[in-house]
């Protein structure tokens, strides 16, 4: 499933790349239901809205329809990387410094006469390929970007002070679709009418 993974890559990366969007992961889960997770931000903004998402889908169907590079039926998901999100490219460790984050290597790091593979901490920006975290319990650590089988941000309230929101308008309605298929709309709080 690498070798399609790969390719499904090839093809998604142009596609994104003429949307004007730039690719945070492509990922493969699941077992027998498999999901093909693509994740996009805006250059501009580090997000993604949900037209630009919509569009992103429909464009990706097409071609991924078209190419076929799965041997089985599997869902495709796009999605914006959201506040907490997987750190991918050796850029994002430097853009989110100071915040937290949560790093798994592949092969680990010898500190104190042990192997570590998990680390947690303050980020510290890069030195070329690797990676400066203010570890917990350790201190500052260089993690190599080429081992790095994992990496996210931990949700925190510096992060969420520091992640402004593409569109607050309608943050604070309510919409209930009644049986019948009515829609109403309230602010909470509000009684229904």
């Amino acid at each position: 499933m690498t070798d399609a993974l790969a390719q499904a890559r090839e093809l998604i990366e142009p596609v994104v790349a003429a949307a004007g969007l730039a690719l945070v992961r492509v990922a493969l889960t699941g077992g027998r239901d498999l999901t093909l997770q693509v994740m996009a931000e805006d250059p501009a903004t580090g997000q993604l809205t949900l037209d630009q998402c919509a569009e992103l889908s429909r464009a990706l169907s097409a071609v991924l329809d078209a190419a076929d590079p799965f041997p089985g039926p599997y869902r495709l998901e796009v999605s914006s990387p959201g506040i907490d999100r997987p750190l991918t490219r050796v850029a994002d460790f430097a853009r989110f410094a100071p915040h937290r984050a949560r790093v798994e290597l592949g092969a680990g790091i010898a500190i104190g006469g042990a192997v570590r593979k998990r680390f947690q901490g303050a980020l510290a920006g890069v030195d070329g390929a690797d990676i400066l975290l203010d570890a917990e319990g350790i201190g500052m650590v260089r993690l190599p970007f080429a081992d790095v089988r994992s990496a996210k941000l931990l949700l925190t309230d510096a992060l969420i002070a520091a992640t402004t929101p593409l569109d607050m308008q309608g943050a604070d309605v309510v919409v209930e679709q009644a049986a019948d298929g009515r829609t109403t709309t309230r602010k909470p709080g509000q009684v229904r009418q």
